[in-house]
C-alpha cells in the first residue's frame, strides 16, 4: 500500500523523524486556516500518490493565508497524471540551503535491503539515475545488525551527507523496520539555513502481507480513491491488479500469471490485468476471478490459463461454469470470448466438464502460446 505524503509525514513524526508542521485540507477555507493556525508563509502541496507535483502547477508558496486560500484552490480538482486531486498538505515554509535525497527498500535481486542516497535531491530520483548515475550512492544494508548509530554514520560519511543528518538516517530506518515498510523515501531531505536536517517531503510503501501486524494501517487506505474492481478483488481475497489493455488474465500462481502477461504482449495485444487465483483455489473463487475480469469494460476477451497442480483443473471448470450461471442469473450474460487453456492435473476431466456444459463463446485451446494467440486475435475482432 501507497502512502499519501501527509501519511509519511504522520509516520515520520512517530518515530522522531524530523518534519515540517503540517495540516491536511479538503477546501481552499481550511487551507486559509491552516495557515493563519501554522502563522508564517506556507507550501500548499497537492496530495496525490505519483511523482511531478511540482511540474504540473501541484506545489505553490503562500506568503499569507489569503493567497493559501487562492493556491488550494487551484490545485484542488487538478489531475496530476490521472491522480485527481481531492486534498493538500499545508506545511510551514523553509529556507533551503541544501537538498539531498535517501531511501531505504528492498532489494528482491539480492534479498536483501539497500539504502540509496544522493546530493542531488528535489528531482525525480528515475532522472538522476539515468541522466547521472555515478550520483546515486547504493549501499546494502545488513538485515540481521540494521543501521545502529554507528552504521547511520559510515552511510552518511560514504554519501557525503552532514554528520548531522546522521540521526535522521537512522530513525528513517527504525520507521523502515517497524512499520514493515517496502519503502521509506525522503525527496528532499533537506539542511535548512539553520543547519537542520528535515525530511520535507516522504514516499511509504507498506507491506500488505505485514497487515495483520499493524491493524492501524487499514485506516490508511483510502478506498475513496481505489478502483473499485481492484478494491472488490481484495474483498474477495484476490490478487487483482487492473492494467490497460483488452485481454483479461486469470492464472494460477504468481510467476505463470506474469509469464502469461508476456505471452499475451508477445501475441501483439496488451493485458487488462493481472489476477492470481492462488494454488488451492476453489470453484466459488475461479467464479469470483471471471466476474470481476468481465467487470472491466475495457477488456475484449479472457485468457485463463491454469496449470493444474494443489488446483485441480476439473474444479476450475466447474467455477468457469458457476460464473457463467452467476452472471446469467444477474442479467449480466457473458459477452465477451472466453478462451481456457488446462494443463497438469486433472485437465482431461475439466476439459471435459467444459465441453458438456457448451458455454457460449468458450473455446479450448491446449497450448499457452496458442491460448494467448487466440485470446489476442478474439481482442481485435471485438474490436
Amino acid at each position: 500500500m501507497d502512502l499519501y505524503e501527509y501519511q509519511a509525514r504522520d509516520l515520520f513524526a512517530a518515530h522522531d523523524v524530523p518534519v515540517l508542521p503540517g495540516v491536511v485540507a479538503e477546501t481552499p477555507e481550511d487551507a486559509q486556516a491552516a495557515a493563519v493556525g501554522l502563522g508564517r508563509a506556507v507550501v500548499v502541496k497537492a496530495q496525490v500518490k505519483t511523482g511531478g507535483r511540482g511540474k504540473a502547477g501541484g506545489v505553490k508558496l503562500a506568503p499569507d493565508p489569503d493567497a493559501a486560500r487562492r493556491r488550494a484552490s487551484e490545485i484542488l480538482g487538478l489531475e496530476i497524471k490521472g491522480h485527481p486531486v481531492r486534498r493538500v498538505l499545508v506545511t510551514t515554509a523553509t529556507e533551503i540551503a541544501d537538498e539531498y535525497y535517501f531511501s531505504y527498500l528492498l532489494d528482491r535481486a539480492n534479498r536483501t535491503f539497500l539504502a540509496l542516497a544522493s546530493l542531488e535531491g528535489g528531482v525525480e530520483i528515475e532522472e538522476t539515475a539515468v541522466t547521472n548515475p555515478e550520483a546515486l550512492v547504493r549501499i546494502p544494508i545488513d538485515p540481521l545488525t540494521g543501521v545502529g548509530a554507528a552504521e547511520a554514520e559510515r552511510i552518511v560519511s560514504a554519501v557525503g551527507l552532514p554528520p548531522a543528518s546522521a540521526e535522521a538516517v537512522q530513525r528513517l530506518w527504525t520507521t523502515f523496520v517497524a512499520e514493515d515498510a517496502l519503502l521509506v523515501e525522503v525527496n528532499p531531505l533537506v539542511r535548512d539555513v539553520d543547519g537542520a536536517i528535515v525530511a520535507l517531503d516522504g514516499k511509504v510503501t507498506l507491506d500488505d502481507n505485514a497487515a495483520y501486524r499493524h491493524p492501524g494501517h487499514a485506516a490508511l487506505r483510502d478506498l475513496g480513491a481505489a478502483d473499485p474492481l481492484e478494491a472488490k478483488a481484495q474483498a474477495r481475497h484476490l490478487n487483482y491488479v487492473r492494467l490497460d489493455g483488452q485481454v483479461g488474465v486469470i492464472g494460477n500462481g504468481a510467476g505463470l500469471v506474469m509469464s502469461t502477461l508476456d505471452v499475451v504482449a508477445l501475441a501483439g495485444a496488451d493485458p487488462a490485468n493481472f489476477l492470481d487465483i492462488g494454488g488451492g483455489a476453489s470453484a466459488e473463487v475461479m467464479a469470483n476471478a471471471l466476474e470481476i475480469v468481465l467487470a472491466d469494460p475495457g477488456v475484449r476477451s479472457v485468457l485463463v490459463n491454469v496449470f493444474g497442480g494443489i488446483t485441480a483443473c476439473d474444479a476450475v471448470a466447474d467455477g468457469i461454469v458457476r460464473a457463467y450461471a452467476l452472471l446469467r442469473s444477474r442479467g449480466e450474460p457473458v459477452d465477451r470470448p472466453v478462451v481456457v487453456r488446462l494443463d497438469g492435473n486433472r485437465a482431461d476431466e475439466g476439459r471435459k466438464i467444459l465441453r458438456v456444459a457448451g458455454l457460449p463463446r468458450l473455446e479450448l485451446v491446449d497450448t499457452m502460446d496458442g491460448a494467448a494467440a487466440r485470446a489476442a486475435s478474439l481482442a481485435s475482432e471485438v474490436a
